[in-house]
């Protein structure tokens, strides 16, 4: 009984930063810009919280330098894409890299060590709440609003929303925005999970977070689902890790890497399936 307890408390505590992100996600590529820089913005974020409030003592600070730095990185995204009208793909994964070099230039090049301890951070259940409150308000934002209603038609269709007097750049800008605030919040709980920050830490967090919202159907509540099944799947790597199976000790490195390949199987089932944007992508 003890262990089921402590696997579900684990998921809850895996699986939230992964419902933030895949929220994130959502209301970007329901406005129809892909958007595989989760990774990048989460990892920005859990960097810059660790960082300042190491600096300052402040939790509040670090959490606001996180969440800027997130939202900065969606503007650039914006910008790219729908600016200057670069593929998405190719944008998302330059913030990426820009997020992953940059952050491990401020840690050892600034601070001349491998990562960034902080001992002041906000309450992670605060940021369990918020995921809940999240997926909540987009149930309720998508089906029982103007807005939402607004955004998938621009996700769906940018021509013929135009033709119905929307502004699709406005509603994508907002979108990535709001995708850069709650894509910081998970940054900033993974951060606030660990107690520091190191390098890379974030893990491909990110691109699993994508992979749910894909196989929800781009959907809050099953994205949810998805999210918390891959947060379990990391959660029994972590209790399975120094145990027997059928007698033989499997290394450390095969238990690592059970979520990623429990990802790559979902997505398998998952392929050929509808449920997307239909114009996602399309500027």
């Amino acid at each position: 009984m003890n262990d089921l307890l402590l696997l579900l408390g684990s998921t809850v505590v895996l699986g939230s930063p992964l419902v933030l992100a895949a929220m994130g996600g959502l209301l970007s590529e329901r406005s129809g810009v892909m958007n595989i820089a989760l990774e990048g913005k989460m990892l920005a974020a859990a960097c810059l919280t660790a960082v300042v409030s190491s600096s300052t003592g402040n939790p509040w600070a670090g959490v606001a330098a996180g969440v800027a730095a997130s939202v900065t990185l969606s503007l650039v995204h914006a910008l790219v894409t729908q600016h200057f009208k670069a593929d998405h793909i190719v944008s998302g994964m330059g913030i990426n890299a820009l997020a992953a070099g940059g952050t491990s230039l401020l840690v050892k090049g600034v601070f001349d060590r491998e990562g960034a301890a902080a001992p002041v951070f906000l309450p992670v259940a605060a940021y369990w709440v918020t995921a809940l409150v999240a997926v909540l308000y987009l149930v309720w934002y998508l089906t029982r609003t103007r807005g939402g209603i607004r955004l998938m038609a621009v996700g769906n269709s940018p021509s013929k929303s135009r033709q119905m007097g929307l502004d699709p750049l406005r509603i994508r800008i907002v979108s990535l925005l709001a995708a850069g605030l709650l894509c910081g919040l998970g940054g900033c709980l993974i951060a606030s999970n660990a107690g520091s920050f190191t390098d890379g830490m974030t893990s491909g967090r990110g691109f699993i977070a994508l992979a749910a919202l894909i196989l929800g159907g781009w959907r809050p509540l099953p994205a949810l689902a998805g999210c918390l099944a891959f947060g379990m799947t990391e959660a029994l790597q972590l209790q399975l890790q120094g145990t027997l199976l059928l007698g033989v000790a499997i290394p450390t490195e095969a238990w690592n890497a059970l979520p990623y390949l429990a990802t790559l199987v979902a997505l398998l089932f998952r392929k050929g399936r509808g449920g997307g944007p239909a114009s996602l992508g399309v500027n």
